[in-house]
Parts: C-alpha cells; structure tokens; sequence
C-alpha cells in the first residue's frame, strides 16, 4: 500500500477536531526537531544546571524515590529461585558476547561495537535522519526488529546479573551500551525515536536498570547526567507527542507509564512532579477505558491486555513502594485479572484472539512471549486478588515484584509489610475478588462468552472488532468459537505471524477465513484499510446467552454490505451434560451466496476428511469428529500451509508460522439458509455424530443425528431470541 493511500485511509477514521490536533502537534514538532543533547540539557534544567555529583548521590541513595533492583532482594531471589536467576544471567552473557533474538527471527549478532541503526538480518539500515522523515510503513526493513533493540529492553538483564554476582563485566556493557546509543541518536534523529510509544517503553528499561546499577563503578557523575537527559528528553516526547483521539490505545499507556516511571525515579527534574501529575491523571482515565468494566481489554486482543495491565502494574508497583498506591489503578488490575483468571481457568490453554506481538513493558526474565498465567503471577504480586494467585504461575518479574512489595508467592504466606516494602493497598470493592471465579460466563463489554463442562472450554467472540475507529489489533473474527479439552486446543486461534516482516502474513491472519466462523462470498466481515486499520467494522448483536444452559445466540451484520445483504446468525448450543457441541449457522440473504464454516486446528493435531465431517487426531489417537450438514450443497474442505493464499498456518511467535490444517465445510445456495457443525470430542466411549441432517422452515431450524446408536435432536426457534429445544440432544 502507497503512503498517500495509507494516510487517504487513515485520515477518513478521524474527525475534525483529531485533525486539528494533529496539525498543531505537527507544528510544535517541526519547531523543536533541532535539539542536540547538550540542548536538550538545558531545556531540562533550565538556566541553573545540575550539580551532577550530588544529583547521583541522591540516586544512590534512593533519596525521595521507590527502588525494585536492589542487592538485598537480589540475594534473596538467588537463594529462592536459582533456577531462574540463572536464567537471566544467561541471558546477560548473550547480551555480553554480542547477540540477540526478537520475535520468531533467528539469532543476530550485534558485535561488541553496536550500530544501532542496523537490522544485521536483512542488511537494513535505517537512515541517521529526522525520525519524522522515516516512513517505517513502506520500508524495506522490518521496524519491528529495530525497534525491539532499541528498547533497550536487555539492559534490565545485565543490571541484573551484575546484582546476583557481582561481576562489573555485566554493568560496564550496560554502560557502554547506554554511551553509544546516546552518541549515536541524538534527540529526534533516526529510527529508534519514531513515535513517543517507544521513547517510554525504552524510558521505562532505562530508568529500572540504572537503578539497579546505581552502585556500580561505572556509572560517574558525568554518565549519569547524560543518562538522565536521555530520560528527561524522553519523558518530555512521552507527554508532547502522546497518542490521543483514535490513537489512544496501547500505545498511550505505554508513553503515559513511561513518563511516570522517568518522573517517579527522577523527582529532582524541575518538571517531574507536573508530569507526574497530569500523567498519572491521563493514565488513570484511559486505564478505565482501555480494561473495560467486566475486565476484558477493550482492544480484542490478549497479548495487548497483558501488556496494557502489566504497565499500569508496573506504575501501581512504585507508587505503592513509595507509599502513595493509586486505589484506582488497583481497581482496574483486579478486574483485568479476574477476567483473565476466568479465560484459563484451572488448567486451560492460552487464549489467542486479535494481534500479539509478544511485547514486554518490563523485560526482567529471559522469556520470549508472556502467557496469560505468567501474567497474572505479576498481576497477584502487585495486587491481591485471589483469582490470579490461583491460576498464576510465577517468573523472576513476579519474584522482585514480590520481594519489594512484601506479597506472597502462590501458596505462601504474606511476608509481614515493613518501612521497605509496604503492603500494597487492596481495590476499593475487593469483597467482592475474594469468591471463586465461575465455571461458565458472559463477559458482556468484552463480548466474551466462557462455557465449562468437565475438561472442557470454549470460548465464544461475540464482541466489537477492536478499540476506538481504527480497531488496530482486532481480527474479523466475530462469532468466532474455539474448543479446548482436558487442557489442549482442538480448534483455535491461529495468531499473529507477521507485523511488518510479511504483509501477505499479516493480511491473512486477520482474515474471516482464517477463524473458525464464517466467511461469506470469500470477503472479510469487516474491511482492511492497512496493516493496523480496519475501515468498516462488522456490527455486533447479541440475542440471547445463557452460561449455565449452555446457549450463546448472536449475529453480526458485517455483510450487509453487500449488494444482496447478509447477515449471519450462530447459535453455539453446548449443555453442560452434553459431550457433543452444535453450531448453528444462519445466512440470511435473497440470492445465490457461498458461506465457508472454518475450523482451525493447531500443528499438532492431523485432519482425516471422511463423508461429510473430519476426523482430528493427535500422535494417532482421534481427538475430535465434526459433521456437516447443510439446507443447500454443502462440500467439506481443508488445506495446510498455502503459500498463495498464506492460509493453513499457526504462529507461536511473530514473524514466525508452522503448517497446520484449516478444515471445514462450503455451502453454496440461495439464502436464507441454515449450516449444522456438530464437534464431538472424542474418547473410547463417545462416538461421532452420524446422519446429520439439518431443516430450515420459516421459524424453525432443526437438526438430527445419531451417535453410539441414540437418536439425537434440537430445534432453533428463529422468531425467539435464544430459542432452543433441546429435546433429546442430552439424556
């Protein structure tokens, strides 16, 4: 896509005042684009400048500042987790011998003298220019790589190490590090200040691991004062070219914590306790909007709540361990980890639904993708709430965060609160945290629907498409249903294989068609207008949902675009006492259409296509059986690992994907008419459905079977919303 047609897209998703906005915004930009760090120096301090001795010892001693790195929490976590420990000083001897690896990329060698301009993978390097000069969209390179080094996200990792063992090797190649980005990026010059989102993500590594390197030989007065106008130039971008109007996602929250952190750790820059004022204000008001009151993220995607939350943790952390917890931060933690909570349950999978980049807003372990579980045990460290301990499991981040906040590991006991580690506040309604989460739940603002029955869960999207116009990691998968069973995915969620590295990856990950819902005409339901722009969004209707009975009635009207309008219905119909799952698809249109019902299933599992319906298997044991019946043709279907159409695949990490089948059925006819799936998890005393055969009337739409030799049958009400006969579908 040219730049002119992106920006021609973009520009149609916003309203008038967004443009004024950004047309005032491109003026101050280009008024101050000219600062050099000497400069910047002086646009900190003002006149009067710092005297840098005494600036560092403040720092050293942590005068008027919360602290996490320290020497007597490192000790401590050595003793009480080697495991990991060791795994973070591994992780600095990489850093140490010069080589790194984000995303799905293989390993790449930065060499001992960093260029930090250069992608070593593709050859790219990015321009020494204006950042507002970098078109990062039309590039050759992927930004994302060089973005992810110029985080700085490694240097946590080697302030670390030199915490556990004492060695200087580890601090002085953060020192060094820290040298030559500054000398190499001036304020505003290259790739790596693109956008104020990553000018707070890096603030935040920044500011943490010099911290812990406070002590350190290495860090002079002189160093300090270069690194401190680094963080106070940062923060002051973080607030001035702050994302707002349609921009206000993820990306907010990240420049908003950023600044806080800078002004938290740093009280004596003249402009610290304003930024943290007017950004802790700004924070708390999009935190409200951004997990939404029944605690899904209100941007469709669970990689972006766990970030979005682990930042605003991470802002709760060191307010509270500087005596002043923000209640309405803990507010909005506690629910976000009750939803996530409900999502895995006791032993469920990972959910996958919208984008997942695998971003970290404090990078302290060594790990490569934050799960759901890994999150709530630093959601559980920073808040109370016993729905996230339950389901936690623990990294080295939870560990420090526990360490100076005096909470509990799962399954321990409180360590009594001291004048060090405080004990953080509980949220105003934390009553009501304290009881189990439920088996099955409607998450109603999310649009979420849970439903247990024994080893079983399945997951229901009948929400928005994403947050705000440009909804830009949401994935046109409304209606979307997937399976999990005794802990493993049977249908799924392929996810995110590609940003920026392979557009045709991107395109198809967030089709319909690869989602398990419907796809009518091969069009999406909702219209792509980028890479994260969507320009029509397909409206949601929820009918009826019912958690206990086992009935989820909704539509979306995502196709009335079209020239003969459709809209298409699903009811999920999955009683807890019934071991079968039936889904009912409706398309109602007037002429000829074509509806393909998807079913993603993950790499380990082989597809089998038999007489209308698949057989799924694992390591050779059949794990699954689904039928197909239609009211017009209807033809199974599947394919794995399409590099045309780049369907067919599965991805754990971005920029990278595996083959896996994509299965399911094509109906072709003229509507209004009716699909049946019927997914039957299998075991040696369940047996798949057979003779499915389907009927649509014109308020009735009713499905029969058999299996193990039982007749089984429902019937869907089309007048009534969340209508279902069961009859003798359960017995």
């Amino acid at each position: 896509m040219s730049r002119a047609v992106w920006y021609l897209q973009r520009l149609r998703t916003m309203n008038g005042r967004e443009i004024l906005w950004r047309t005032t915004r491109l003026r101050h930009r280009l008024s101050t684009r000219q600062l050099t760090w000497e400069s910047a120096e002086r646009a900190l301090f003002g006149r009067e400048q710092p005297d840098r001795a005494r600036l560092l010892r403040d720092f050293r001693e942590a005068a008027g500042r919360p602290v996490l790195l320290d020497r007597a929490r490192a000790a401590r976590l050595a003793a009480d987790h080697p495991a990991e420990v060791a795994a973070v000083i591994a992780a600095a001897e990489q850093i140490l011998a010069g080589k790194v690896r984000y995303f799905g990329y293989p390993h790449a060698s930065i060499g001992a003298e960093v260029d930090w301009h250069l992608d070593p993978l593709s050859g790219t390097r990015w321009p020494r220019v204006d950042s507002d000069r970098i078109d990062h969209r039309t590039a050759t390179g992927d930004p994302k790589w060089i973005w992810e080094l110029n985080r700085l996200q490694h240097l946590p990792w080697l302030a670390q190490a030199w915490l556990f063992t004492g060695e200087d090797r580890f601090a002085d190649k953060a020192f060094e590090h820290l040298d030559s980005w500054i000398e190499q990026n001036p304020p505003g010059i290259g790739i790596a200040w693109r956008g104020a989102f990553e000018c707070g993500i890096r603030a935040i590594s920044v500011a943490v691991a010099v911290q812990g390197l406070r002590d350190a030989p290495g860090l002079t007065p002189d160093r300090f004062a270069r690194i401190v106008t680094l963080l106070g130039e940062s923060a002051r971008r973080c607030w001035a070219d702050r994302s707002l109007f349609s921009s206000a996602n993820n990306h907010l929250i990240g420049e908003l914590a950023g600044l806080v952190t800078v002004a938290v750790l740093l009280p004596e820059l003249p402009s610290a306790a304003r930024w943290e004022r007017d950004a802790l204000a700004l924070l708390t008001t999009h935190a409200e909007r951004q997990i939404l009151p029944d605690g899904a993220g209100a941007e469709q995607a669970v990689g972006y709540q766990l970030f979005t939350a682990e930042l605003l943790a991470l802002v709760y952390a060191l307010l509270a361990l500087r005596g002043t917890p923000p209640p309405a931060l803990a507010t909005v933690l506690d629910r976000s980890s009750r939803y996530l909570s409900l999502l895995v349950g006791a032993a469920d999978p990972n959910p996958r639904y919208g984008d997942d980049d695998g971003g970290f807003a404090l990078r302290l372990g060594p790990e490569q993708v934050r799960t759901v579980r890994e999150h709530l045990g630093i959601a559980a460290a920073v808040t109370p709430t016993p729905a996230a301990r339950r389901a936690s499991t623990q990294t080295i981040t939870a560990a420090w965060l526990r360490a100076a906040l005096g909470t509990n590991p799962v399954g321990g006991e409180d360590h009594p609160p001291t004048a060090e580690s405080p004990a953080p506040q509980p949220a105003p309604d934390a009553d009501a945290v304290h009881t189990d989460c439920p088996d099955s739940a409607y998450a109603a603002d999310g649009g979420v629907v849970v439903l247990r029955a024994g080893g079983r869960r399945l997951l229901m999207d009948v929400g928005p498409l994403g947050f705000l116009s440009i909804a830009a990691h949401g994935h046109a998968d409304a209606l979307a249903v997937t399976l999990a069973v005794d802990g493993r995915d049977l249908i799924g969620d392929p996810g995110t294989p590609s940003y920026y590295g392979h557009p045709g990856w991107r395109t198809a990950c967030r089709s319909t068609r690869a989602h398990a819902t419907v796809c009518v005409d091969g069009l999406d339901q909702s219209v792509i207008g980028g890479p994260f722009l969507w320009t029509a969004h397909a409206a949601m209707r929820v009918r009826a949902v019912d958690p206990e009975g086992g009935i989820v009635d909704a539509e979306h009207y995502g196709y009335r675009r079209l020239a003969d309008p459709v809209v298409h219905r699903r009811w999920l119909i999955a009683p807890p006492q019934a071991r079968a799952v039936v889904v009912v698809d409706l398309l109602a249109g007037k002429r000829t259409h074509t509806a393909q019902v998807s079913w993603p299933l993950p790499p380990a599992l082989d597809a089998r296509a038999g007489n209308c319906g698949h057989t799924v298997s694992r390591d050779g044991v059949e794990v699954l059986a689904l039928s197909y019946a239609a009211t017009v043709d209807l033809a199974p279907n599947q394919l794995r690992g399409e590099e045309d159409t780049a369907l067919g695949w599965w991805s754990e990490l971005l920029e990278s994907r595996e083959p896996s089948w994509l299965i399911g059925a094509q109906a072709c006819g003229t509507g209004p008419f009716a699909v049946a799936t019927v997914l039957t998890p299998l075991t040696a005393e369940v047996s798949p459905a057979r003779d499915l055969r389907i009927d649509l009337a014109d308020t009735e739409i009713r499905v029969r079977w058999t299996d193990g030799g039982i007749d089984r049958a429902l019937s869907v009400d089309i007048t009534r919303d969340g209508a279902v006969e069961l009859s003798s579908l359960v017995r």
